[in-house]
């Protein structure tokens, strides 16, 4: 790694970072919504959502970037009829211009988690 790159929020033992800066990019894993026992299940799928969205932002600001600096998002669901609630916390609680973002159904996620999101930022020059 070179002084442009680093690990964000690696835990020893576990096989990645929370985040990984790259030059001006932050490449946020997926971030699950868990309860503050940080387990899922049972977790109701609104909760996980704001959970998970709060993961993202919490990686991004402590990789000394804003939540603004978000440009793309991709949302993991293991139920589509679950995108209307994902679409009513997302726009509540993401700021505009809302990032890029693509939702992608898959059939299940680790631990029983319903949702899983994953991010880039991008820092943006202060030249115009």
């Amino acid at each position: 790694m070179n002084s442009r790159e680093h690990a964000i929020g690696f835990t020893p033992g576990a096989p990645f970072s929370n985040g990984y800066v790259c030059e001006s990019t932050l490449y946020i894993a997926g971030q699950q919504g868990p309860d503050s026992d940080g387990k899922v299940t049972g977790v109701d799928i609104t909760k996980q959502i704001a959970n998970a969205i709060a993961g993202v932002k919490h990686v991004a600001e402590e990789a000394g970037f804003k939540v603004s600096d978000i440009v793309s998002v991709t949302i993991y669901l293991t139920d589509l009829s679950d995108v209307p609630k994902v679409n009513e916390v997302y726009t509540n609680l993401m700021p505009d211009p809302k990032p890029a973002r693509v939702a992608v159904l898959v059939a299940g996620l680790i631990g029983d988690a319903k949702i899983e999101i994953s991010a880039i930022a991008q820092k943006r020059s202060s030249k115009a």
